[in-house]
């Protein structure tokens, strides 16, 4: 028996005490058990603790609560998406209004383009009918003038050679008639006034 001595000592039992041996010694952290209360160890207590928070929130209707606040929150989030939708809705009629619009500025734009071309044509037209009809005016007018100026030179020529001829007549008269020559003619004139 002197031989194993440790194996005598983990054969003995206390009275009172389960046997135990080095495995579960090692086991249970060197022999300590775990602290236990009215049967409940920690994990226990735990589930226990657990469960009694679970029956107070039933108690107390936390998931009613949990479930109306919920519902709010949806209701919120419903809410702001039926505006958000609205929202979206108006932004896309304004759009369209906008794209309307520039549409209809685009096609008043190229009307009024299309009447200024037009209106330009026809300024253009009324000015070179204008431009025509003063050049011919004045075209009339310089003829008129170059007429009358050619008339007023005739006149003035014909003036001058008349001046002169009767210059010239009076001249020739002079030297060729004298009291007797004139006598004689005042007399036949009279002659012939009297044969009337």
């Amino acid at each position: 028996m002197a031989s194993h001595p440790k194996a005598t000592e983990a054969n003995l039992v206390a009275p009172g005490h389960a046997p135990t041996n080095a495995s579960t010694a090692a086991d249970h952290g060197g022999g300590h058990a775990e602290p236990t209360a009215w049967g409940f160890d920690a994990s226990g207590w735990v589930a226990l603790a657990m469960v009694a928070v679970f029956l107070l929130m039933i108690w107390k209707r936390v998931p009613a609560a949990i479930g109306r606040a919920l519902d709010s929150k949806i209701g919120t989030i419903r809410s702001q998406l039926d505006e958000a939708a609205q929202l979206r809705a108006e932004a896309e009629a304004l759009r369209a209004e906008d794209e309307a619009k520039a549409a209809q500025a685009d096609a008043e734009a190229a009307t009024m383009l299309e009447r200024a071309r037009t209106e330009a044509a026809g300024i253009l037209a009324q000015a070179e009918t204008d431009a025509t009809a003063l050049v011919e005016r004045r075209t009339r007018m310089a003829e008129d003038k170059i007429a009358a100026a050619e008339r007023a030179a005739v006149d003035s020529v014909r003036a001058r050679a008349a001046s002169a001829a009767a210059a010239a007549a009076e001249s020739l008269i002079r030297d060729r008639l004298d009291d007797e020559g004139d006598r004689k003619l005042v007399d036949a004139a009279i002659g012939e006034l009297g044969r009337r």
